[in-house]
């Protein structure tokens, strides 16, 4: 007896291989495009996604810049409020030495004072208020 020559197995085919195998030429040509289609589709997402991360890296980073304005500007406007307050009760102290129990002179000059000070931060709250969209 001779021995047989083994048979060489054709390769196992996928399902989508075996139906497109299946499929006229008309057919595969339209599956082609399809795929080509999905490709395309694949490259746009992944632009999208690039996009997006990169806007949104530059909103933060605005974001960030955005902030050490207000910080600073923040810190510019607590200052100049220090120095009024400083200021108010330096006046204070002068009035009332000067006033000499004039009590009427005293309180005028002191809401004076008080009402400037109020005016200056009430005018830094509204423009913090407006800077963050509130």
């Amino acid at each position: 007896m001779s021995p047989k020559a083994p048979k060489k197995r054709p390769k196992a085919m996928s399902a989508p291989q075996r139906a497109q195998k299946a499929m006229s030429s008309e057919a595969r040509a339209m599956y082609a495009e399809i795929q080509q289609g999905v490709r395309h589709l694949e490259k746009s997402i992944g632009e999208i996604q690039r996009g997006l991360h990169k806007e949104e890296h530059k909103l933060e980073a605005d974001a960030r810049a955005r902030i050490r304005e207000l910080r600073k500007d923040a810190r510019t406007h607590l200052s100049a409020l220090k120095s009024k307050h400083r200021e108010a009760a330096d006046t204070l102290k002068r009035v009332s030495t000067a006033a000499s129990g004039s009590w009427e002179d005293i309180k005028r000059t002191a809401d004076s004072v008080l009402a400037d000070v109020r005016a200056t931060a009430t005018a830094a709250v509204e423009r913090f208020r407006s800077a963050l969209g509130g």
